[in-house]
């Protein structure tokens, strides 16, 4: 149960800050020997982040209409990652990017580029200027979050900082396209089990996504309340710190 407890924390809380979900769980897994880490535990964490975007922002989901516009722009923003991580799974290319090295490079590199981007002082706003251009700009960025230690999140708010929109409305952005991500994950993982009569959920799979929607839920709320006082320096060095010692791991 407690390793349970850990991968649901570590999904929920990393699949939304910018400090790559990915990365945390396959190393997390690695170092601490866990067994549950499989493709349905993997699908099951990410339901629990995905049914947790979509309560937080029910509001908006629910005025479908009123909202239609952005919705539209995040699904073209999606469809790279979308695409690209179609091919790098088919293509088997996937699993060798999975590697503690890798890990360690693209957590450090990419956390510079969030600090960089995090300078800019233009202050877009979600509701009014997202337009094609900041929806193709930010999917093409959001692709590279393919590579584990990139981050999802990281890389979407680290676009739309170069953009020019605030912190909330980077985050927000970067939530808004995680819903059609993580449902293409979900669904393509779920299919993929299907194929191989491998797809029995079981009480431990339950939990995860219980466990997984609860801590994605809350970290969702605090981190928005987090940017509307403070940048985004502290999660910067921590990715620096991070990647220095996986780096230390993976070349020792």
């Amino acid at each position: 149960m407690l390793e349970l407890i850990i991968l649901s924390l570590v999904q929920g809380v990393t699949e939304f800050l910018p400090i790559s979900s990915s990365s945390h769980l396959i190393f997390i897994s690695k170092f601490l020997n866990f067994t549950k880490e499989d493709l349905l535990m993997n699908i099951s964490l990410h339901i629990g982040s995905f049914l947790a975007v979509l309560l937080f922002f029910r509001s908006e989901i629910l005025n479908f209409f009123k909202y239609k516009k952005i919705f539209f722009l995040v699904l073209i923003a999606s469809v790279p990652v979308i695409i690209l991580g179609y091919f790098l799974v088919k293509l088997e290319i996937i699993n060798s990017l999975r590697s503690i090295e890798i890990i360690g490079w693209t957590t450090i590199i990419f956390g510079i580029l969030l600090y960089f981007s995090d300078k800019f002082n233009i202050q877009k706003k979600l509701d009014q200027n997202f337009d094609l251009k900041s929806s193709i700009v930010v999917g093409i960025f959001h692709a590279i979050s393919l590579i584990p230690g990139v981050s999802r999140s990281g890389i979407a708010i680290t676009a739309a900082r170069f953009l020019g929109y605030s912190r909330v409305d980077s985050a927000k952005i970067s939530f808004l396209i995680s819903i059609p991500t993580l449902a293409a994950v979900s669904l393509y993982g779920i299919l993929s089990l299907y194929k191989t009569n491998s797809l029995v959920l079981t009480q431990i799979n339950i939990y995860s996504i219980i466990l997984s929607f609860i801590f994605s839920y809350i970290t969702i709320s605090l981190f928005l309340n987090f940017l509307k006082k403070f940048d985004l320096f502290l999660f910067v060095i921590y990715r620096i710190v991070i990647g220095i010692i996986l780096l230390f791991i993976a070349y020792s």
